[in-house]
């Protein structure tokens, strides 16, 4: 379902060197999985035997009865379509082998050799273990059965998985050999391991595994063997990790003698679609694996996954202030590299008392400050027309007035009727005529300050209305720097918010700033309040940018945006009600086009521009009837 996959990872019970009662310590899981709806169990290293049994290991006796229990798990694993993955100690030609084990109902699909193989501070592992990195295509007997055997190997299901495995030490290594395997097609890396605790590892472990999801553009699963380790020197806490392009999407790190198992969902479509628009990933030099055919995975009916309803937004408060931080000395010093450039010192912006207008004046008194420029050069225009209300306009003034910039107030309503007077348009007709002109007359104004003045028109237009095409073409669209263009709504309300923490003279009027409802305010107001909210025109927009974030960054279909959005907004948004704003922004993100291929310089502050000089490029012309109909095929 839309590239959702089920992983279970789990760290079996164990006792060491009884594969008899390990095998029931991983049925018990086993069972688990499949109650689940896994797609893939993963065990840890050395499952069925442990991986500090020592030199018990040249035991005849432990390798026969590890292969009885494998022949027993592979018995009573027969009706269970959910992939096994399972540490064994391989005798292959008179040596052994310390390898991943695949079944799938009850069949070995292909087994796979440790590469790297640790013979360091309290490791010694080539004591009895040989390195399987340079055995391809070969095969090896089990059970009756001709098995492929190699590093050479990937597993898929010939839907939308294809994963690789490789074991403990191999993800420390200089060059993993998941770094082959990704280049090659593999969207999900499994790892069996065994990985002890002291101080400060655990931390270091878990930054190998999201440092490797990143830079392999994939899911990455780890699984590291329990406290039913030996003791001797060192103990092993059964850490379960599983993590996303770059994020740890769910871990377990809990200290624990019985059976332990961790589900996480993972999205390999979206990892798949990013590798296509990623043109370093296409340059990764390929080699020759072979590709092992799985039978279909038990259908996801339930992903355990939190999908994030503002993804713009960072979750963790400590994380959002770091960006808000970032976000505006963005701002600022692009802003002061462009005037440096053009030779200009005065900055002029049209203040409405609202959010966007807001965070431009905010990030050019900062850029203003850090440059110790005197901040009466910057010149704010605050001009009422028929619908301002006397709200917007204080919070203007007091504002301006905080900030110790110059205030300019500007009438346009008599600007506005000769307009309409020239083009002979009726000024009772309240349509979009009426709008756009208003619009028109205040980016005249400001543009012709900023000649009269030798300033530069700041923009104030964010990225959620240039994805909407929320803007006049030439008038409030127009501007000689479009400082928030690379912010999406939600995200400006996070740094207003951060604002008026930090700045105690600030407070009062960004509060109110913020709780003023978003509007043009350009039809006329009724008894001085707002009448023309944005959101009841358009649609809220939190589920604007959630749309533009997984149609743009992901390239997810509009069926799976509508899917996403009806789990992370279904306390909120109905499904209809969210399909119905849907619609609304495929039709207007594509009938839009030609304002943004029109529009001025901005920074990019994130990993989404719709510049066409930075990282979107699309002609005015597409049509978007196929996109209408994916959402209409929701069912």
């Amino acid at each position: 379902m839309f590239g959702f996959y089920n992983i279970a990872v789990a760290a079996p019970k164990l006792t060491l060197a009884n594969p008899y009662k390990n095998l029931k310590s991983i049925l018990e899981l086993v069972a688990d999985a499949s109650k689940n709806r896994a797609s893939v169990l993963l065990l840890s290293e050395l499952t069925l035997i442990g991986y500090s049994v020592g030199d018990i290991l040249f035991q005849q006796s432990l390798l026969r009865s590890q292969k009885e229990a494998l022949l027993e798990l592979c018995k009573q694993t027969k009706d269970i379509d959910t992939i096994i993955v399972v540490g064994y100690a391989m005798l292959h030609n008179n040596r052994l082998y310390n390898t991943a084990i695949v079944l799938q109902d009850g069949k070995i699909l292909g087994i796979v050799p440790k590469s790297f193989i640790p013979n360091k501070q309290e490791f010694y592992e080539l004591r009895y273990f040989v390195s399987g990195k340079e055995l391809t295509n070969s095969y090896t007997n089990h059970f009756g059965d001709s098995v492929p055997f190699g590093v050479d190997l990937l597993f898929s299901d010939n839907s939308g998985m294809k994963f690789g495995i490789e074991i403990c030490e191999d993800l420390w290594a200089v060059t993993p050999p998941s770094n082959q395997m990704v280049a090659n097609g593999a969207n999900l890396i499994l790892n069996l391991s065994a990985s002890n605790e002291i101080i400060g590892k655990a931390e270091y472990r878990r930054e190998l595994v999201r440092t490797q999801s990143a830079r392999g553009i994939c899911a990455y699963a780890y699984a590291s063997s329990s406290l039913g380790e030996s003791s001797t020197d060192t103990i092993f806490s059964g850490d379960l990790l599983v993590a996303e392009y770059g994020s740890i999407v769910a871990q377990d790190g809990r200290l624990t003698f019985e059976n332990k198992i961790l589900y996480a969902t993972v999205d390999l479509e979206r990892v798949s679609n990013l590798r296509i628009s990623d043109s370093s990933f296409s340059q990764m030099p390929q080699s020759n694996y072979r590709e092992i055919e799985f039978k279909a995975l038990p259908k996801v009916e339930k992903i355990e996954r939190f999908v994030n309803p503002h993804p713009f937004v960072p979750n963790n408060p400590k994380l959002r202030e770091q960006r808000c931080e970032e976000i505006t000395d963005i701002q600022a010093y692009a802003l002061i590299r462009r005037m440096q450039q053009a030779q200009i010192k005065k900055a002029v912006l049209g203040i409405s008392g609202g959010l966007d207008s807001t965070l431009a004046l905010l990030s050019t008194h900062k850029a203003f400050s850090l440059m110790g420029w005197d901040t009466k050069d910057i010149l704010c225009y605050t001009m009422p027309g028929f619908g301002t209300t006397s709200r917007t306009k204080q919070s203007a003034h007091k504002l301006c007035e905080l900030l110790n910039v110059t205030l300019k107030e500007v009438d346009i309503t008599e600007l506005a009727l000769k307009e309409f007077e020239a083009i002979e348009h009726n000024k009772e007709t309240l349509d979009v005529t009426y709008e756009n002109v208003q619009a028109r007359v205040r980016t005249s104004i400001l543009m012709n300050s900023a000649n009269k003045n030798g300033g530069l028109v700041i923009g104030t237009g964010d990225l959620s209305e240039i994805a909407l095409g929320w803007s006049t073409y030439n008038g409030d669209h127009m501007s000689m720097y479009a400082l928030n263009c690379g912010i999406p709504k939600t995200l400006i309300r996070y740094i207003i918010e951060y604002y008026a923490q930090s700045k105690i003279e600030l407070q009062e009027v960004l509060t109110t700033i913020l709780e003023t409802p978003v509007s043009p305010e350009l039809l006329p107001s009724q008894e001085d309040t707002i009448t023309q909210e944005t959101e009841s025109i358009i649609g809220p927009y939190e589920l604007h940018d959630f749309f533009l974030y997984h149609f743009i960054r992901e390239s997810f279909s509009p069926k799976k945006i509508l899917f996403l959005a009806s789990q992370a907004f279904s306390d909120k948004y109905s499904h209809e009600e969210i399909k119905k704003w849907l619609r609304l922004f495929i039709k207007r993100f594509f009938t839009q086009q030609f304002k943004r291929s029109a529009i001025p310089d901005g920074p990019m502050v994130g990993t989404i521009s719709l510049s066409p000089r930075a990282n979107w490029r699309m002609p005015s012309d597409s049509d978007f009837e196929i996109f209408l109909k994916d959402i209409d095929s929701d069912s």
